[in-house]
């Protein structure tokens, strides 16, 4: 039996088996693993693609936004040599982070996705950019070109999570940092690399 194109007779690897977007590193796809909803962290599990639960949340924060990675791509030197004092790239796919007006409380899906900015993040030293993005035609956040169109506040709420979404309550951690906010033109220099290191590890 033959299949027609594209058609994936067998479900794709999120991280490999995807196609970064339409129209990269401006318009991409957004693969989400956690929900606003969620106060349990899930990840992707890097060999069978499968979702599985990496820790429950140490502390009662809860993501603001929908957040997941960018297929095929990778956090590595190209990445890291645009992250002021870090020693490497965290090794990971590029994590981002999409603002919705619609509530979307599952995961596993696959989002069309416009970027827009990012915050500058070392993890331990390492360069763990979160790229933060609108999701395309969303009625209220569609008209967003960049981070500066979008309220401090929230801004504020995705720069506290990450700074405390390792903590271990009653223990003081510095191993996150998060250095600044940044903008469209900088967030699509960060998505190019990140595709820059996915060819040079995988292969394009």
């Amino acid at each position: 039996m033959t299949f027609p194109k594209p058609f994936y007779r067998f479900r794709p690897h999120p991280w490999h088996g995807l196609e970064v977007g339409q129209s990269p590193p401006n318009l991409i796809h957004a693969y989400i693993e956690i929900t606003p909803y969620d106060s349990v962290k899930y990840e992707v599990d890097k060999l069978t693609g499968y979702t599985i639960v990496d820790r429950p949340q140490r502390t009662s924060a809860i993501p603001p936004t929908l957040y997941g990675f960018v297929p095929r791509t990778y956090c590595d030197e190209n990445v890291r040599a645009l992250m002021p004092g870090a020693t490497k790239g965290d090794g990971d796919p590029l994590d981002i982070c999409v603002f919705s007006e619609r509530p979307i409380n599952r995961g596993e899906i696959i989002l069309n996705v416009k970027v827009v900015g990012g915050l500058q993040m070392l993890d331990d030293g390492e360069a763990d950019d979160k790229i933060i993005a609108v999701l395309v035609n969303d009625q209220v956040w569609n008209d967003v070109d960049d981070i500066s169109d979008l309220p401090d506040n929230l801004i504020n709420r995705l720069r506290h999570y990450f700074i405390t979404y390792k903590m271990i309550p009653g223990e003081d951690d510095k191993r996150v940092q998060i250095l600044q906010a940044y903008g469209r033109e900088h967030a699509l220099k960060v998505v190019e690399a990140s595709m820059k290191d996915y060819e040079m590890v995988y292969g394009g």
